[in-house]
């Protein structure tokens, strides 16, 4: 199940109306935020999608059929969300005058073929234009070679059609079955524009197709820009002669029976070489994309969120004056007739109906390793401890503390680089040192923008281990947000909800990047992420986290401290662990940023968070959090881990909601 079939199935938490999506089972109703979890259960009041604006009848660009059907993607809900929210444009147009009642629509069968959606998609409806419908460039599927677009007028309107293709090279002008220029037909026509790739180069095209409009009476001409991309491939072909000799005295063609074979056989020898070449090259540049791909090329895979965040968000924003104030409630209310059965299935690497991977499940980090063989494993990382000096202390807990220090460079020791510090006090014990330097390398090896992976350590003998890690000015993201909320109304350093969404889609590309790698964080929240004061978020190991923030974690009679208010169900009954789990653990932290830092069911007895899940709680939803963002919380609290949405559909998901919210800043 996909993220958009979440949020749209049967409807979406309206401002004013009720909650969910039945299919993975978040059903709510008005600003408490209560809903449930469990399929083909009764609705409160479901509110179709185009209610979510308050006051807002039917948009002018849609009309509904039945049902949302499946196969929708994170641009097909921008693109609803853009044409939802140009209704109050597009009552608004002018009136009063003599109207040619224009219309220009893709139909319910056209709109299912291109994005699985059961809806007719208006560009112009009675002569008001849906600039927001026009405005997205709609992904056209590679098998689909024509689009279909119907139209017609009550009164007379001349046309006039033309193409721009960016890349005549890999797609061919596209053909028309309608004269590029005349009058609008006056009963329902459908014309039909033809999409044939030049088979020559493997390119993404992007197509603008402009109908110019001509009121007879008015003279006045209304461009509609229609934008399409399509992916082109190249076409291989391979054409095998045989060596041949052809004799001029004689039409028929034959072989030579003494040239061929000294030919037949250098050619072989040529071609064998080529062979041989192409395939070397081809492995050289397989395993160059590869290794790129899996060091530095893994932050383009992220190049939605970044691109479009690092602009308008590089550095905290200055224009945005909606400010997160006041409590929000941390509970929720009981919904009868939950499920009380959850399937977990079993580790592997099976694939649902929508590809969601189902990662390797990681058993316990920390299975009987002696302190000996846990330093062993860092020797090659491990420091001179003079280069190291210690200064504030950052964070205490009952025996582990963190440092802002000061690393000498090597070479020069006139340059300093300052780091984070994590150590033990001297009543630490040896399997408290050794659980801290066995977490210290949980990211260690991985390269991502958006990750804070071990540096350094110092394991001389005598002395208490150190863990080095980069500094990052404004510390530990939880305590970072708990200031805010602490000083809200004088604080020089306040966040806006734009911010705190940037900081949300940093944490969904590192997290990315973990599940591509196939690594199991088991611990993402807000206290195990850093911030600097350009509001760059680093996801970090859950070294000394246990002590650092006690009440974050419980122990549920097997003698192992958990952080069981951020943890997925089936982590909690069966202890399996998946990206999927991570995707739960996400969510919560979604919630903590929109809440500044509270801690998730509070009011709930940890030996209770099972039995409260399965019986259909969630949080409530945070005070000044959108309802899409919301629900995209929603999705990541889906019982069935397959039913979960991907870590690159949150980050795609919630960079267009990003760009929203600066749109109407």
């Amino acid at each position: 199940m996909r993220l958009v079939d979440c949020i749209l199935r049967e409807g979406v938490r309206a401002r004013q109306g009720r909650v969910l999506c039945p299919r993975c089972g978040v059903i709510g109703g008005g600003a408490g935020g209560v809903y449930r979890d469990g399929p083909g259960r009764p609705f409160l009041s479901a509110r179709p999608v185009r209610d979510m604006l308050p006051g807002a009848p039917d948009p002018p660009g849609w009309r509904w059929g039945r049902q949302p059907g499946p196969g929708l993607w994170c641009g097909s809900l921008l693109l609803l969300l853009a044409v939802l929210l140009g209704v109050s444009e597009a009552q608004s147009g002018p009136g009063g005058a003599a109207e040619p009642g224009l219309n220009v629509y893709m139909s319910e069968d056209e709109v299912r073929r291109l994005i699985g959606l059961d809806a007719e998609l208006y560009y112009v409806r009675n002569d008001i234009v849906n600039h927001y419908a026009l405005s997205f460039n709609l992904l056209v599927p590679t098998e689909t070679s024509s689009l279909h677009f119907s139209w017609h007028a009550k009164s007379k309107v001349e046309y006039k059609l033309g193409f721009n293709v960016d890349n005549p090279l890999a797609m061919d002008v596209p053909q028309t079955n309608i004269s590029l220029q005349g009058d609008v037909p006056r009963s329902l026509s459908v014309f039909r524009v033809d999409l044939f790739c030049s088979g020559k180069m493997d390119m993404e095209v992007t197509l603008i197709m402009q109908l110019n409009i001509t009121i007879s009476s008015a003279k006045n001409i209304t461009v509609l820009n229609f934008k399409r991309r399509k992916m082109c491939y190249r076409k291989i072909e391979q054409e095998v002669k045989p060596p041949i000799s052809l004799d001029r005295n004689s039409t028929r063609i034959h072989f030579d029976p003494v040239n061929v074979a000294p030919t037949t056989s250098t050619r072989v020898f040529y071609i064998s070489v080529g062979v041989c070449c192409a395939v070397i090259f081809l492995v050289a540049i397989i395993l160059a994309v590869l290794h790129l791909h899996s060091m530095k090329r893994v932050e383009l895979d992220d190049s939605m969120s970044d691109s479009g965040s690092s602009q308008g968000l590089s550095q905290p924003s200055t224009q945005t004056t909606q400010y997160l104030r006041a409590d929000t409630p941390n509970n929720a209310t009981p919904v009868t007739n939950a499920t009380g059965e959850h399937g977990t299935g079993g580790a592997g690497t099976t694939r649902n109906l929508n590809g969601y991977p189902t990662l390797r499940i990681e058993k316990n980090d920390l299975k009987s390793v002696t302190l000996q063989e846990a330093k062993a494993k860092v020797k090659d990382i491990a420091i001179s401890r003079e280069r190291v000096t210690l200064k504030d202390v950052l964070q205490e807990g009952t025996f582990g503390r963190i440092f802002h220090g000061i690393l000498l460079d090597d070479k020069d020791p006139s340059k300093e680089k300052p780091m984070f510090v994590k150590t033990v006090k001297d009543q630490a014990s040896e399997s408290q040192i050794t659980m801290m330097l066995t977490e210290s390398c949980k990211l260690r090896g991985l390269h991502h923008r958006n990750l804070l992976p071990i540096g350094h350590v110092c394991i001389e003998e005598g002395e208490k281990p150190m863990v080095l890690l980069p500094f990052m000015n404004w510390g530990n993201l939880k305590l970072f947000l708990r200031q805010c909320k602490l000083v809200e109304a004088n604080n020089p350093q306040a966040i806006s909800q734009q911010d705190l969404v940037h900081m949300a889609i940093q944490i969904a590309c590192g997290m990315s990047y973990l599940a591509r790698r196939e690594v199991i964080h088991k611990d993402l929240a807000a206290r195990n992420c850093v911030i600097d004061e350009s509001l760059q978020v680093k996801i970090t190991d859950n070294a000394l986290s246990r002590d650092l923030f006690p009440m974050d974690y419980h122990c549920l009679g097997d003698n192992e401290n958990r952080p069981v208010r951020w943890m997925s169900l089936e982590s909690l009954v069966n202890k399996e662990f998946s990206s999927a789990g991570d995707v739960w653990a996400f969510g919560v932290t979604l919630w903590e940023l929109m809440t500044l830092g509270q801690t998730p069911y509070v009011d709930i007895d940890p030996f209770e968070m099972a039995a409260y899940l399965k019986d259909g709680y969630r949080i409530a939803q945070p005070i000044n959090c959108p309802d899409e963002l919301f629900a995209v919380m929603a999705c990541c609290w889906a019982l069935d881990p397959e039913e979960r949405p991907k870590f690159q559909q949150l980050v795609q998901c919630l960079t267009e909601f990003h760009s929203a919210l600066g749109a109407y800043v």
